[in-house]
Parts: structure tokens; C-alpha cells; sequence
């Protein structure tokens, strides 16, 4: 009986899933580990870019009840400066890991 071909998560562009159907499985394993290393780095970077840049506006927002769905009421508003823009960012603690959500820009008229 042969496998079935797993089915593709929606967020990736056909055109990367046309290019990894035309490799082998080996290939595959070298693409999948290099992904790892590329997702780790790129959430580490963000980690740093966001705590070199910016101003802890509100310590604990646990009153604010307009918080999404995906961010803990332990979550602290922090505004990142961005190529001059100001934005506010969602930002809490899990285990090691400072995680971050986009809310808004500072000056929405920018």
C-alpha cells in the first residue's frame, strides 16, 4: 500500500510547493533543517530588534479588555521604532522566549 502525499498548509505559496514536490527525500530533510535554522534565527532577530527599540508604555495591561484572543492578560504594550515610525507592540514572557503582537501604529495618521 503506498503512502498518501500529505496534504499542504494553505500559507505556503504554490510556487515553493512546486519546487519541493521536485526534490528528493534527502533534499527534503537538508530543506526542512535549513527551515528550522532560518525560523529560529529570523524569531531571534525579531526578539532583539523589538527589546533594542522600545519603550515600555504600559507594564501590565490586564484591565485592557480589548486584548486579541492569541495575547495573555500578562502582556505589557512596548512602541518599537521602525524607519522612523513608531508602533505598539503586544509583548510577554514564555518560558525563555519573549513573544511579540503587532497592535497598532502609534500615530494612526502616519
Amino acid at each position: 500500500m503506498t503512502p498518501n502525499k500529505p496534504d499542504a498548509p494553505e500559507r505556503i505559496a504554490r510556487y515553493i510547493l512546486d519546487g519541493l514536490d521536485r526534490q528528493d527525500a534527502e533534499t527534503l530533510r537538508e530543506i526542512a533543517t535549513h527551515a528550522e535554522n532560518l525560523a529560529a534565527w529570523k524569531e531571534a532577530k525579531a526578539e532583539t530588534e523589538l527589546e533594542e527599540g522600545e519603550d515600555i508604555v504600559r507594564e501590565d495591561s490586564a484591565e485592557d479588555s480589548s486584548l486579541p484572543d492569541d495575547v495573555p492578560k500578562k502582556a505589557g504594550v512596548v512602541v518599537k521604532t521602525i524607519n522612523d515610525n513608531q508602533y505598539y507592540y503586544y509583548q510577554w514572557r514564555e518560558g525563555d522566549q519573549v513573544k511579540s503582537k503587532y497592535k497598532g501604529p502609534v500615530n494612526p495618521s502616519e
